[in-house]
């Protein structure tokens, strides 16, 4: 196994030096030029360095983790400003109100603090930008990064010209420097999902010849006058998507002790600074500490690394995801499956996700923010835990909850704006009578029996629709028997929708507010789209799965969406005659390899997988379950695999080089449908987004 090398995380902590180097000159007192050149030169790297960094993994998942990343980074510039508040007001820094907005959204509130408005102003620049195309997206943001270089290291240049001039002066009435998140950041932010791994050896050299190059162009820039600042240039973008590219290459793994710290000395140095030399003054160490310009770049280095260090130990430590057991997500896969779902429906028929039970156990929260991407505005629940979660989480668009919710917590379905199923017309009335405004969906029994008004019971109707409080903005009901092809089936299909457009067009022209109907689900749309209706709602097949393994024999090409993972914990020989498991249900008949996984009912494997000639996958082939599953583990069959490793990456559902493990096979040996061997997934499983191979 290759050593672990977190290349990427290791160099967070040399970028963070290196920022503390442009405010600390380090070699000022031995050598002007050698000092400039640190820091007007190699130390830009830095920042554009954290962009690309935080550009390449918001694309790893299609930047669909953009709105946790703004809320996480919107919280921690927060702090950062209350940090330097006593400073702010120390030094007189808190100006008019117009001063103090753009301090928060351009210049930062202390010198350093740039970077956050910065990168939040980047990322929805980019979110808004990619709609247009990755190519549109990287031909605006090289535009605004010229734009800005303008204002920068080539402003007297631009300003020779006098509308150039009128052009910057009137931008630096809005934020001090170009070097904010308009723009400077979105390129940077684009060129790291650009990246990906290259020869390390060809990376590196095109980053030292740049390095070179941009070394060349600085000083002469500055020969000539022209910089109004120094924090970009032409070759900037280059050097540092290079040295990303670079970096990249030799990563292997992660160091999340690394991340914490670098992130503590970056937020934390201004104040080191600023009490070093409080402190020098104090014990007069001045001359040794303050204008011996490399004794005050190490004393500030020591004093943000002890807080740093002791920051980043005190931190609640939180898990990895893929330690034990895991779900991984591929968010194109559930990208492109909704826009063939939303063909399948027709022009005038929009999607209502269904992620009831976590999401058919993919996720709920991670699939609503990426089908809000690809347009996806309605989604449907099944509780009002459900509904509430995905609002707590900032999903936004209409959530229907399509099951039963007390009538006494109404006001829960206000306060979260969720919209609810109406079961029957006795419940209705309950609802009603609680005094709260709700948003409702009637539901209709065309003849499944399960929830719903009676399709031919007319006076019903008549009854609820003028019930008060209650907000009518739908009405629907539920094929039950769309998924079989037998003609009694389809004949009650028929009949179904017949009975339930019907009502719909005769209750809008008795002037009842209808409003959305909607009738398909995933096998409705599959089999009989596309309907006059205003909604369909796809659950299983946004996912990419079937019911059956009979099912999934379709021409559809819905991908899979969820594969599921876990390692090796154990691994160990039985002689001929050995048993092994609960029951001693497995005899080795020869010398035999076991592997323990770290897999097991407890999250959500069904029992009888191991006794129906269940297998997983392990360097690409199966390996036959060997005894009872367990709760938290399973016992593996790997004799005539080679050589297994703790650690190791097993899969259960999924692909493993040219072998695949469906859900509908795993299904199919426990006798039951993927239905519920999905919702069955355990919560404790981690959940990862597989890592895409384009850029954004």
């Amino acid at each position: 196994m290759s050593p672990k090398r977190p290349a990427i995380d290791w160099f967070r902590i040399t970028a963070s030096l290196l920022v503390c180097a442009i405010h600390t000159s380090p070699l000022t007192s031995f050598t002007a030029d050698g000092d400039f050149w640190l820091t007007r030169v190699l130390a830009r790297v830095a920042v554009p360095f954290f962009f690309l960094t935080t550009g390449y993994f918001l694309s790893q998942s299609g930047w669909t983790n953009a709105p946790h990343f703004l809320k996480k980074t919107g919280l921690l510039s927060l702090l950062s400003i209350l940090l330097y508040l006593p400073l702010n007001i120390y030094a007189h820094q808190i100006g008019s109100i117009p001063d103090v907005l753009r301090a928060l959204c351009f210049d930062g509130t202390f010198y350093h603090l740039w970077y956050f408005p910065a990168v939040l102003l980047g990322v929805l620049i980019c979110l808004l930008l990619l709609r247009g195309g990755r190519r549109f997206a990287f031909a605006a943001a090289a535009l605004l990064y010229l734009i800005g270089l303008g204002g920068d290291s080539y402003y007297g240049l631009f300003a020779s010209f006098p509308a150039g001039r009128a052009f910057y002066n009137a931008l630096f009435h809005v934020f001090s420097y170009t070097r904010n998140g308009l723009f400077f950041a979105p390129l940077f932010l684009l060129l790291g999902g650009l990246a990906k791994k290259r020869s390390a050896g060809f990376s590196f050299a095109l980053f030292l010849f740049s390095l070179c190059g941009m070394s060349a162009e600085v000083f002469l820039l500055r020969a000539n006058g022209l910089p109004r600042h120094d924090s970009m240039t032409l070759l900037l973008p280059v050097c540092t998507f290079f040295l990303f590219t670079f970096l990249l290459s030799v990563n292997a793994g992660q160091d999340r002790m690394a991340r914490r710290f670098s992130a503590a000395f970056f937020v934390v140095h201004p104040w080191c600074i600023v009490l070093v030399r409080g402190l020098a003054k104090g014990t007069g160490t001045s001359s040794l500490f303050v204008e011996n310009s490399l004794g005050h770049f190490a004393a500030v280095v020591v004093l943000t690394s002890v807080a740093s260090f002791t920051w980043a130990v005190l931190r609640p430590d939180k898990p990895r995801q893929d330690d034990r057991a895991w779900r991984e997500i591929d968010t194109s896969a559930l990208r492109a499956n909704a826009r063939l779902l939303a063909k399948l429906a027709g022009p005038k028929c929009r999607l209502m996700a269904v992620l009831k039970a976590d999401g058919y156990g993919h996720g709920s929260v991670l699939c609503a923010r990426v089908l809000h991407h690809a347009g996806v505005r309605d989604i449907a629940v099944a509780t009002l835990t459900e509904g509430i979660r995905l609002r707590r989480a900032g999903v936004r668009g209409t959530i229907l909850i399509l099951g039963y919710t007390a009538p006494e917590e109404a006001e829960l379905l206000v306060r979260y704006r969720l919209t609810q199923a109406v079961v029957d017309e006795d419940y209705a009335m309950r609802l009603a009578s609680q005094g709260w405004h709700v948003h409702v969906h009637v539901a209709v029994d065309t003849g499944m029996r399960r929830i719903g008004v009676k399709v031919s019971d007319m006076e019903a109707f008549h009854r609820l629709y003028r019930l008060p409080c209650l907000r009518f903005t739908g009405l629907f009901s539920h094929l039950c028997a769309a998924n079989l092809a037998d003609s009694r089936s389809e004949s009650f299909t028929d009949g179904q929708i017949a009975a339930f457009l019907g009502l719909a067009s005769r209750l809008r022209r008795e002037g009842y507010p209808v409003g959305q109907i909607h009738l398909l689900a995933s096998a409705g749309l599959l089999r009989i789209a596309p309907l006059p209706c205003d909604l369909a709602r796809p659950g299983l097949a946004l996912f990419g799965v079937w019911e059956t393994q009979e099912e999934r024999k379709s021409a559809l090409p819905l991908r899979p969406v969820l594969s599921l993972h876990a390692r090796v914990a154990s691994v160990r020989t039985l002689n001929p005659g050995e048993h092994a498991g609960y029951g001693l249900a497995f005899e080795a008949v020869r010398p035999t390899v076991i592997a323990t996984i770290s897999i097991g009912y407890g999250d959500g494997l069904p029992r009888r997988l191991g006794e129906n000639g269940g297998a997983v996958l392990i360097h690409g082939t199966r390996a036959p379950i060997a005894g009872r599953i367990c709760m938290d583990q399973l016992l593996a069959d790997v004799t005539d695999i080679g050589t297994v490793r703790n650690g190791e990456i097993v899969t259960l559902i999924g692909r493993d080089g040219a072998e695949t493990i469906t859900a509908e096979e795993v299904a199919g040996r426990c006798g039951t449908i993927t239905n519920e061997l999905l919702a069955g997934l355990s919560g404790r499983l981690g959940l990862m987004v597989r890592k895409e191979k384009a850029g954004p």
